[in-house]
């Protein structure tokens, strides 16, 4: 390990298992002693992944309001202010709909940021989503930013291996099957990430920004924040099950694909995260799920679908209401994304300094 902080980007498409990876070798590192933080990135703002690195006792930064290249400065500001923390290696989350981000992030870092070592840039890639995307008939704006995501990567993990033992075929260098559930491959994953053996940010891509643009902008971007009052309680796992279940079932019929739906609830019994990554899959549960009957629950909800922002938001105004009670609190924003401009963007890779 250099004396310099680490600096590790951990990129993928959206519901990859980013930040479930993250946090998964966050736990490893702090394990073998070393002091960890993360920033976690998203268009808008009110992140179920920032509050589920803190409800797990990791100092954690954001950058909100567009991606990390759209954000330079910003994430400049956040990388400061966690140097209080004295961190040994610093985990970044980019938005999973981003890409270029080797040429707009890595390398200005580089180029300017001396007090940080770079470690390879890695691209997570959920198996079923790739092959969802590989087919002849896939969305092309999805498909589009996968590929470009794969193209840039220093090193690629499959995620979820405990669902998906075979790894799929792709157009890229051999990757790592990792499974953050088991910890199936982690440690391997972060001695790789960490020997300073790998290129960090040796591809910078060719790409169109209209196209990239048109990309981005196909998807509805919903971030809900709500304070519910019951007048008879429940359990966040009573409460969260019937509300993804109909809001599954109401996009389903309305011909939205699910790309990526994320839903916490904070409540006095306890706290629990659940999210799905396409229409009809079981949700994936994090935290207290045995947790008791409360009144109140926080919830927030990030939800992106391939869909007109406006019927998304409607949908989801509707299952919420359909929860009853009273909200005491709601903060929504629905909207597709803006076209990227990068603060900075370098057309070839930057030496690395010693």
């Amino acid at each position: 390990m250099s004396a310099r902080p680490t600096l590790a980007f951990v990129g993928g498409f959206l519901g990859a298992g980013k930040t479930t990876l993250i946090l998964a070798g966050a736990r490893e590192l702090e394990r073998r002693g070393f002091r960890i933080a993360v920033i976690l990135n998203d268009q808008g703002d009110s992140l179920v992944d920032t509050k589920l690195a803190r409800s797990q006792g990791l100092a954690a930064g954001e950058v909100t309001g567009g991606c990390f290249c759209c954000r330079f400065s910003a994430l400049m500001e956040v990388l400061d202010s966690l140097q209080a923390h004295r961190p040994d290696v610093i985990l970044a989350e980019p938005v999973g709909s981003c890409t270029d981000i080797s040429a707009t992030t890595l390398q200005p870092i580089r180029s300017a940021c001396p007090a940080y070592r770079l470690a390879p840039f890695t691209v997570l890639v959920d198996p079923a989503r790739a092959r969802q995307l590989l087919q002849p008939g896939a969305d092309p704006d999805l498909a589009f930013l996968f590929r470009k995501q794969l193209e840039e990567a220093d090193l690629v993990c499959f995620t979820k291996s405990d669902l998906y033992p075979e790894a799929p075929n792709l157009p890229t260098a051999n990757g790592r099957q990792v499974s953050a559930k088991t910890g199936q491959g982690v440690a391997a994953w972060l001695d790789e990430l960490l020997s300073g053996e790998l290129v960090a940010g040796g591809h910078v891509l060719e790409i169109d920004y209209e196209q990239y643009a048109r990309a981005e902008a196909s998807l509805a971007w919903l971030n809900l924040e709500a304070a519910l009052e019951l007048e008879i309680p429940r359990s966040p796992a009573m409460l969260l099950g019937p509300f993804l279940e109909h809001l599954d079932q109401r996009l389903t019929a309305a011909g939205i694909p699910i790309v990526h739906l994320k839903v916490t609830d904070d409540c006095p019994a306890g706290f629990l995260k659940a999210a799905l990554c396409m229409n009809g899959q079981e949700p994936t549960v994090e935290g207290a799920l045995d947790a008791s009957s409360a009144s109140r629950h926080e919830l927030l909800v990030n939800l992106r679908a391939a869909g007109r922002p406006e019927l998304v938001r409607n949908i989801v105004e509707s299952e919420l209401q359909r929860l009853g009670g009273n909200l005491a609190h709601l903060r929504i924003a629905c909207f597709q994304p803006a076209a990227p401009r990068p603060e900075h963007r370098f057309a070839r890779v930057v030496e690395a300094s010693a």
